[in-house]
C-alpha cells in the first residue's frame, strides 16, 4: 500500500528527516519519503502491520501533524495559516514594532529627540523595561518559533525554529538579566554597573531575528508558489462543470459526476473534460497543454479525445471512455506529483548532514561563547559570537536545495508534454551514453502499407495472406489485412503465431505459412525464385512477408513505413553531443540498415527476437548509462533494463507502465530536449548544493569571530537576515528553470 500525507510544522531538512526517521522505523513500513518544498510525506506499508493512524501518530511524536491526502484536490491554504499567526500579519506586526524599538534603543545616537523619561542613569531602567515590552508582541506573534523548537528539542531532532528560538530567547534572557542588573545597580548606587548593562541590551537583536527571518520565510514561500505552477496549470485545465446530453435534452452538471458512457457537448472554447470518442461533429483541438504541439489536430467521429483537449471551433459530442483519476489528464499530474515526491540521489547527502547539522551548530555554539570567554572577551562579545553561530546556519536551504530544483524542472517538462516519474531523472539522462531505439512505431510511423506484391497467381496469394493474417494484431499483418480488403478468406486452423518469425496454419489439409525469409526455410520453402526481388526490396528498407502452401512458395508481398518527423535532426543532434545511437529491431538487417543509413544511426542491430532484445540494452550498459526509446509490449523488458526507460504516449499500457519518462507526442526531437533540460537541470540543483554548503562552511566560522582579528566580524541581526535569505536565493536559483 502507498499513500500520500501531508505533514505541517516542518521548517527545515532536519524536520523531514525527523518525520522520515520516526516513520521509516515503523515495523511494516517499507519506505518513507519526505518532500520538504511540497511538504508531504509518500509512505509505502503493509496494511495488515500498519494503519494510516499509526503513521499518524509516529509522525505527531516526532513534534508535527500528519493528514492523508484525500483524491479529490482542494485549493490548498497558506502553510502558515495552520500554522499560527499568517506570515503577512507576522511580518506586518514585526516590522511595526521593530521600528518603535529601533527609535528608542539607537535613535539617540543618530541624533532623533527622544522622550525626557528615556535620558540618563536613573531612566535606565524605564528604558530598558520599555525595550522588553516592544520586543514581547514581536516574540509574541512569531511563537512558532519557540513551539516548534521546543518541540524539536523535546523529541530529540532540533531544527532550524530550536536555532532561531535559541538565538532570540537566549537574547531576551539576557535583556532582562541586565534590568535587573540595572536595577540592582541603581539600588545600590553603582552607577558604572547602570552604565554597563544600560549599553548592552539584546533586545533589539532578539527581534531582529525573528524579524528578518519571518521576512526571508515570507519571500521564500512567495517563491515556492512559483514551483508549483505547472502542476497547478494542469489541475486548472479540468473543468468544474460539464455540459452533457441526457434523454435528448443538455444539463450542467459538476464534473464530478460524470460516468463512462456520458455524452459530453463540446462548442468552441469548450475543453474535454474526460476521454472520449466523438460520436458526432468534427472539429480542431488544442491539445498544446497537454502534448506541447502548437498545431491544433482536426478529429471527425470514431477519433479520440484526450480530457483538456481544447475544441477551437465547430460542435462535437463526445462519448466518455475514461473520467475521474482514469482520464489522461489526472494520470499527468499524478506522475508529475508522484516524481516531485521522491528523492534525487544528490539530495541523500544533504539529508545526511541535515540529521547531524542542528545539533553540530548548537555544540560549535556553545564552543565559540565558552572558547571566547576563556580568551578574556567580554561576556557580551562573547554572547554576540555564540548567537551569531545559531542564526546564521542555515538548514533549510540544504534541505531545499534539490527538491525545488527537481519540482521546477518536472513541471515545466509537464507542462511541454513530457512526464518524468521519478525525481532522479535529471542525473541519470545528463549522463546517457547510449540511446537505444525501436524502430516500428519510434523511429517509424508505425503504420505500414503495402507497396509491393510478387506472386505468379496473385490471387491465390492474397487470398492465403488475407485469412493468414486476419487472426494477427502484428502492424504488418493489419497492413496486408487492409490492402486485401474485401477479398474472400477461407477457413483456417490451428492457427499459430511465432514472434519474430511470422503465423502458421492449416488450410484444406494442407500447412501454410507466412513470415520472414528464416521462417520459410526454417520450414523447408524454397524461396531462390523470389531471391532477386527480394534482395530489391531489402535494400529499399522494405519488410517482407512471404507466403507458402505446403512447401510451396506463393510469393511475397514487401511492405513500407514512413519515418516520423524530426528522426534524423534528433540522432544529429544526439550524435553531436557525443551520445552513441543504436537501432535496435526485429526487421531484417536491410530493411534496417536502409533506415539507419537514412537516418543516420551509429549502429544497428537488427533480426533481434523480442526476447533478446533486453540482453542487448545489458550489454551496452557496460559503457556508460543507456536509455531506451519503445513502444510496444515487445520494448517492455528493455525499458525496464535500461537506466532510462522512454516511451511515446500512444504506446502500449505495459510499455508506459515500465517507462521512467513519457513523451505525450511523436515528436522525438523531444528526446533532445529531455537530454539537453537535463544537463541544466543537474547543473542548477549542484549550484544549489554548491551555495547551500559554502554558505555555512563559511559562514558560521565568520559568526564565530574566526576572523575577527582581521576586523571581520557579524552581528546576530546581520546573520539571521543571511540565513533568512540563503533559502530565498536557493528557491529563486532554481526558478531560472521556468526560463530555459
Amino acid at each position: 500500500m502507498k499513500k500520500s500525507f501531508t505533514v505541517e510544522g516542518m521548517s527545515c531538512s532536519a524536520c523531514s528527516s525527523a518525520v522520515e526517521r520516526v516513520v521509516g522505523r515503523i515495523d511494516g513500513v517499507a519506505s518513507a519519503t519526505v518532500n520538504l518544498l511540497s511538504k508531504t510525506l509518500v509512505c509505502e506499508y503493509d496494511e495488515s502491520k500498519v494503519s494510516v493512524e499509526d503513521i499518524k501518530k509516529a509522525v505527531s511524536k516526532a513534534g508535527f501533524s500528519a493528514e492523508e491526502n484525500g483524491e479529490k484536490k482542494e485549493e490548498k491554504s497558506s502553510p502558515d495559516t495552520k500554522e499560527g499567526t499568517p506570515v503577512k500579519t507576522r511580518l506586518i506586526v514585526s516590522f511595526a514594532f521593530l521600528a518603535l524599538l529601533m527609535y528608542v534603543s539607537m535613535g539617540h545616537m543618530i541624533g532623533l529627540p527622544q522622550p525626557f523619561f528615556f535620558e540618563g542613569r536613573r531612566s535606565a531602567v524605564i528604558f530598558a523595561f520599555t525595550q522588553l515590552l516592544l520586543t514581547l508582541p514581536i516574540a509574541y506573534v512569531n511563537r512558532k518559533f519557540f513551539i516548534s523548537g521546543a518541540k524539536a528539542v523535546k523529541n530529540k531532532a532540533p531544527n532550524m525554529d530550536t536555532l532561531v528560538a535559541l538565538g532570540s530567547l537566549s537574547g531576551i534572557l539576557y535583556g532582562i538579566f541586565a534590568i535587573y542588573m540595572i536595577a540592582w545597580g541603581q539600588g545600590n548606587g553603582n552607577d558604572a554597573l547602570v552604565d554597563e548593562f544600560r549599553h548592552d541590551l539584546y533586545f533589539e537583536s532578539s527581534a531582529m531575528i525573528l524579524t528578518l527571518v519571518t521576512l526571508g520565510k515570507f519571500f521564500e514561500d512567495r517563491s515556492k508558489k512559483k514551483t508549483g505552477d505547472a502542476l497547478h496549470g494542469l489541475e486548472k485545465l479540468s473543468p468544474e462543470n460539464v455540459t452533457v446530453e441526457r434523454d435528448g435534452k443538455e444539463y450542467t452538471v459538476p464534473y464530478d459526476s460524470l460516468s463512462v458512457g456520458d455524452i459530453l457537448i463540446l462548442r468552441p472554447g469548450s475543453r474535454a473534460a474526460v476521454d472520449g470518442v466523438i460520436v458526432e461533429g468534427s472539429g480542431s483541438f488544442d491539445v498544446s497543454s497537454l502534448t506541447g504541439e502548437s498545431v491544433p489536430l482536426y478529429k471527425t467521429v470514431g477519433d479520440e479525445v484526450i480530457s483538456a483537449s481544447l475544441l477551437t471551433d465547430s460542435y462535437v459530442k463526445l462519448r466518455a471512455t475514461s473520467v475521474g483519476k482514469d482520464t489522461t489528464l489526472s494520470q499527468m499530474i499524478s506522475l508529475v506529483e508522484n516524481a516531485t515526491s521522491t528523492k534525487a540521489p544528490t539530495a541523500k547527502l544533504a539529508d545526511k548532514i541535515s540529521r547531524v547539522f542542528v545539533p553540530s551548530v548548537m555544540g560549535i555554539s556553545l564552543i565559540t561563547l565558552t572558547a571566547w570567554l576563556i580568551s578574556g572577551a567580554a561576556f557580551e562579545f562573547a554572547l554576540s559570537r555564540a548567537l551569531s553561530v545559531l542564526v546564521i546556519s542555515c538548514p533549510c536551504a540544504l534541505g531545499l536545495a534539490t527538491p525545488v530544483a527537481v519540482t521546477v524542472s518536472v513541471g515545466r517538462l509537464a507542462s511541454e508534454g513530457i512526464l518524468v516519474k521519478n525525481a532522479s531523472w535529471a542525473e541519470l539522462m545528463s549522463d546517457i551514453k547510449t540511446i537505444v531505439f525501436d524502430k516500428t512505431g519510434t523511429v517509424t510511423q508505425g503504420k505500414m502499407t503495402v507497396c509491393d506484391v510478387v506472386s505468379d497467381n496473385e490471387s491465390a496469394l492474397l487470398t492465403l495472406a488475407a485469412s493468414l493474417e486476419h487472426s494477427s494484431e502484428h502492424p504488418v499483418a493489419r497492413a496486408i489485412t487492409e490492402y486485401c480488403g474485401d477479398v474472400k478468406r477461407v477457413e483456417i486452423s490451428d492457427f499459430k503465431a511465432l514472434p519474430g518469425r511470422g503465423v502458421s496454419g492449416v488450410c484444406l489439409g494442407e500447412e501454410v505459412l507466412g513470415g520472414n525469409m528464416a521462417f520459410m526455410l526454417e520450414n523447408g520453402v524454397d524461396v531462390s525464385s523470389l531471391e532477386e526481388k527480394a534482395k530489391l526490396f531489402e535494400a529499399e528498407g522494405k519488410t517482407l512477408t512471404y507466403f507458402a502452401a505446403g512447401k510451396r512458395i506463393l510469393g511475397l508481398i514487401a511492405i513500407s513505413d514512413t519515418l516520423k518527423d524530426g528522426v534524423t535532426d534528433t540522432i544529429s543532434a544526439l550524435r553531436s553531443m557525443g551520445i552513441k545511437t543504436v537501432l535496435l529491431t526485429g526487421d531484417t538487417k536491410a530493411a534496417a540498415k536502409a533506415v539507419a543509413d537514412a537516418v543516420g544511426f551509429d549502429e544497428v542491430t537488427a533480426e533481434v527476437m523480442p526476447a533478446d532484445k533486453e540482453s542487448h540494452v545489458r550489454r551496452y550498459k557496460e559503457y556508460g548509462r543507456v536509455a531506451m526509446v519503445g513502444d510496444g509490449v515487445n520494448d517492455s523488458p528493455s525499458l525496464a533494463s535500461a537506466d532510462v526507460g522512454i516511451s511515446p504516449g500512444n504506446a502500449t499500457d505495459i510499455a508506459i507502465d515500465t517507462s521512467d519518462i513519457i513523451v505525450m507526442s511523436d515528436d522525438l526531437r523531444r528526446i533532445v530536449r529531455i537530454v539537453t533540460y537535463a544537463k541544466i537541470s543537474l547543473r542548477i540543483m549542484k549550484e544549489n548544493l554548491f551555495w547551500a554548503f559554502i554558505y555555512n562552511v563559511i559562514g558560521i566560522p565568520v559568526a564565530a569571530g574566526v576572523f575577527a582579528w582581521a576586523g571581520i566580524l557579524l552581528t546576530p541581526s546581520i546573520g539571521a537576515a543571511a540565513m533568512s535569505f540563503s533559502s530565498l536565493f536557493v528557491v529563486t536559483n532554481a526558478l531560472r528553470l521556468l526560463r530555459k
